[in-house]
């Protein structure tokens, strides 16, 4: 039957669970949909008729921004964190697993994870245009980090990403390395007179 309406959220709900138990190709995806038939159709918020075909499942996909969804996921997450579960948000940047194919690399994303609630806040693609500095910069934009403390590598380091996530109420403990040559030598020093005051006291102390 040609023209059939399923509602979006069904489709994205079919599209999860069936990647969480390893259908991550679009016919096992609609595959498993038909496996299960109408109690999972329904459980889903299918109204009627079998779930969506490998096709149907390819052209609703392709309408979807990426970015957008990232972004209402995120949210919706967020707005269901306590604010225990968000005092630490992590952003790290890695390839995806199994989505290399064969010389070609896969997809690089920049993540804000959330290691107390184990959930993804948000997540934005590192492509050839950009580099996971800029991404970090962008997915701050749509990730609310007020009241959490947000840790990173030397990657994130730079001062437009601290200034970013004072910007949105945050805090930050981020690696200093060779990037960032004088920041870390003013840190050296930093540490450098506080060991020198330490010893003054010590040796002058009665």
């Amino acid at each position: 039957m040609q023209g059939r309406i399923h509602p979006l959220p069904a489709v994205l709900g079919l599209v999860a669970v069936a990647v969480l138990v390893c259908r991550t190709g679009l016919q096992g995806i609609a595959r498993f949909g038909r496996q299960y038939g109408t109690p999972l159709a329904h459980a889903l918020g299918f109204r009627r008729g079998p779930t969506p075909s490998a096709s149907t499942l390819s052209q609703t996909l392709r309408r979807i921004d990426p970015q957008q969804l990232e972004a209402a996921l995120g949210r919706w997450i967020a707005g269901r964190l306590t604010p225990d579960a968000r005092a630490h948000v992590a952003l790290d940047g890695k390839c995806l697993r199994g989505s290399r194919d064969g010389d070609v690399p896969g997809p690089h994303r920049v993540a804000a994870y959330a290691p107390h609630a184990a959930a993804v806040l948000g997540q934005i693609r590192v492509d050839a245009q950009t580099n996971e500095h800029q991404a970090a910069l962008a997915l701050l934009g749509i990730v609310p980090v007020g009241g959490s403390v947000l840790t990173g590598g030397a990657t994130f380091c730079p001062r437009d990403v601290a200034a970013a996530v004072v910007d949105g109420g945050g805090h930050y403990v981020l690696t200093a390395k060779d990037n960032q040559p004088g920041l870390v030598a003013d840190i050296e020093a930093g540490l450098g007179f506080e060991d020198a005051a330490r010893g003054l006291a010590a040796a002058t102390s009665p």
